[in-house]
């Protein structure tokens, strides 16, 4: 059997019960094994993974994009991940026997189905992307859900792939597309200080001149009844950049400020030979769970 992983964000970390039904409308499809979920409230933002044959989960991906349509008002949604739709994201992931094209042509498959049954406007990200413009899922989140109710409509060099040329009224827009797997990854700083996670954040990223397959970004959360500067990453190769080296590099830079690292996060889940070269422990991974290992689960 042909293995996909799907990993679809949600703008929505602070309501349960609305996540709860996204992952119920998600296993209600025979054949898909619904593997984790992660909520954050300062993000505002949940990620869900799941996986299965292609067929299941294509039909589970668009359920999972059509309840949370229904469930998630964009136009009230607050949080400091940049996003655009109620379903933000949705990935998929080759894993045993599945390639790369199969997962470019489910992300084709469900998108058209999304922006023609729904009526949300789709891109097409990564190794699935129509245009290279929309390759990097940064720059079609550019101006986020706000920008976008603006251009959309008005900048031809916006027009999704797939559905209408306007935003939909509450669901906003979705980016569908197929990728290799990568490591959520966040670290958080024993400060307030927003501006040392943008510098950070700033010097490791490889669009601004850092390392190589890291996307970085400086923000301000919630957390432990205070406020904490985060440096929040996307790790897109593992293998050339391990998660050790981010971490070393975010840890030596905060200490160039006279800041320490308080913690780091794993966000859903990760492959088993990214920890070759250390621990969780070494980390200073939260509340790891050796269930966050994707051999494990599968």
């Amino acid at each position: 059997m042909k293995l996909i992983e799907c990993v679809p964000n949600f703008s929505e970390g602070k309501r349960p019960e609305v996540i709860d039904q996204i992952i119920s409308a998600i296993t209600s499809v025979k054949g898909v094994k619904f593997l984790d979920k992660e909520s954050d409230a300062s993000h505002n933002r949940s990620v869900i993974t799941f996986i299965g044959p292609a067929e299941s989960v294509g039909q589970a991906a668009f359920k999972a994009v059509e309840k949370a349509s229904q469930l998630i008002d964009m136009t009230k949604h607050k949080g400091e991940h940049p996003r655009i739709g109620a379903t933000d994201v949705v990935p998929f992931i080759p894993l045993r026997g599945a390639t790369m094209d199969d997962c470019i042509q489910l992300a084709k498959e469900v998108g058209k189905q999304v922006g023609e049954r729904l009526k949300i406007p789709v891109y097409l990200y990564e190794n699935a992307a129509t245009r290279p413009e929309c390759r990097n899922l940064a720059d079609v989140r550019k101006g986020q859900f706000e920008g976008l109710c603006e251009e959309l409509g008005q900048n031809p060099a916006r027009n999704p792939d797939f559905g209408p040329n306007k935003v939909h009224p509450t669901a906003g827009a979705t980016v569908i597309g197929a990728r290799e797997i990568l490591i959520a990854y966040n670290v958080n700083l024993d400060t307030d200080y927003l501006d040392v996670a943008k510098r950070i954040a700033k010097k490791i990223r490889q669009s601004s001149g850092g390392m190589p397959y890291v996307k970085a970004l400086g923000i301000l959360i919630n957390k432990y009844n205070r406020h904490i500067a985060q440096v929040t990453m996307n790790l897109t190769n593992y293998k050339v950049t391990p998660v050790k080296k981010v971490f070393d590099a975010i840890k030596e830079l905060a200490l160039s400020e006279n800041i320490r690292v308080l913690e780091s996060e794993l966000i859903g889940l990760a492959p088993q030979d990214a920890f070759d070269d250390t621990s969780p422990e070494e980390l200073l991974i939260a509340g790891f769970s050796p269930e966050q290992i994707i051999e494990n689960r599968l």
